[in-house]
């Protein structure tokens, strides 16, 4: 039987990780909406899109001074409320540099947001012995999900996004009510465990061992974010799949993982962190990268199945890691994951427009192949803890 306790905090936290999905996709369900009430061209809307993610990466500083003052579990609710109130305030926003504004600030939120309920996580796992986070994470992927059917079935009813918005405001303040219950009181690692600086300075250059667990987030997320944008193209435009089975490639990528999100924590305990990251992105980057030699729909979507299940588990090891070394690393590393999502794609891109799609997606193998690498140099703490399913 699970610890009481154990099972409230997990809920508690899950509620977040699925309030940050939600809170997300709502808004990019209906940029559509918001690009024509702004009038909006192409650059302008990638520009809009690209200040969420600048304010994410950019949070760092603020991130860590906030994570001391505050700690996770307040940090948590303070930005939470924050993102409420900035989906609330894009609904109505009257104007392109207002909006600029507001989805800037909710970049920021959403890095203070996404540090705070990792730590959470970690913390949940540290305290009770148990592995949680990829099924932590895999409630992110449950948001993204009910975020797109809620935007089905507004839009089907009215075109008003205030209206919209509204709805999902009052969804994501249900979650915030129930998370706060259970959240635990997160107390920062003490100095043997906290990636302290040598110098004794808060902001000198972080420890080696910090930035090679960034490396291996940024790197990482540039395999997720890649796969996500460049999936359904390369289907349309290398292997000629017909206009119904090209989208299936982001599909086949998120079911994945999903699926193994829902069960790496089983893998964690079973095998340890270090060689579920190590296999995991071994796995994404051979299999993507045979797919891409061989050709074909069946194959090409194979290769894809491989990323989703290879990665699935490889954000998570690695906050976990970073939260066990204190809350600078942790925003570091968080901030670091964000610059590779936000990269990922443009990187894409770049090598495409050079050598084409097919060079292009071979670099997201290859990002998955370095993961593995710097894997092997990172000091894992592969103790085997309690799946969070077991028997107690």
């Amino acid at each position: 039987m699970e610890d009481p306790g154990f099972r409230r905090a997990k809920w508690a936290i899950a509620a977040l990780f699925c309030f940050l999905g939600l809170q997300y996709a709502t808004w990019a369900a209906r940029l559509p909406a918001l690009k024509a009430r702004l009038d909006l061209g192409a650059g302008e809307l990638g520009l809009l899109l690209m200040a969420c993610g600048a304010g994410a990466a950019a949070s760092f500083p603020l991130v860590a001074v906030l994570m001391r003052r505050l700690g996770s579990r307040r940090l948590s609710l303070v930005s939470a409320l924050c993102l409420v109130a900035l989906l609330a305030a894009l609904s109505v926003v009257p104007d392109y540099p207002l909006a600029l504004l507001v989805i800037c600030g909710d970049g920021v939120a959403v890095g203070c947001l996404n540090v705070a309920m990792n730590a959470q996580g970690a913390a949940l796992e540290s305290a009770y012995g148990r592995t949680a986070m990829s099924q932590l994470h895999a409630t992110f992927s449950a948001g993204l999900l009910a975020a797109a059917l809620l935007a089905s079935g507004a839009t089907a009813v009215t075109s008003s996004v205030p209206a919209h918005f509204a709805v999902a405001a009052a969804l994501l303040l249900l979650l915030l009510g129930y998370a706060r219950q259970g959240l635990l009181r997160h107390t920062e690692p003490g100095p043997a465990q906290a990636d302290t600086p040598k110098t004794g300075s808060r902001w000198a250059v972080p420890a080696g061992t910090t930035l090679l667990m960034g490396c291996a987030m940024a790197f990482g997320t540039i395999t997720e974010g890649a796969m996500n944008d460049w999936s359904t193209l390369y289907l349309k435009d290398v292997v000629k799949a017909s206009p119904a089975v090209a989208p299936m490639g982001i599909a086949v990528v998120s079911v994945m993982m999903l699926l193994a999100r829902v069960r790496a924590d089983h893998w964690r305990s079973r095998w340890g962190d270090g060689r579920v990251v190590r296999t995991g992105s071994a796995v994404a980057g051979v299999g993507l990268a045979l797919a891409l030699s061989a050709g074909g729909v069946v194959p090409t979507l194979l290769g894809f199945a491989c990323v989703g299940l290879g990665a699935a588990a490889v954000t998570p090891c690695v906050y976990v890691a970073a939260a066990e070394r204190g809350s600078d690393a942790l925003a570091l590393v968080a901030a670091m994951g964000t610059t590779g999502l936000l990269a990922g794609p443009a990187l894409v891109g770049f090598v495409a427009g050079a050598g084409g799609l097919t060079l292009g997606m071979a670099t997201v193998a290859a990002s998955a192949l370095i993961v593995t690498v710097v894997a092997f140099r990172i000091p894992w703490r592969d103790r085997v803890i309690q799946y969070a399913s077991g028997r107690s």
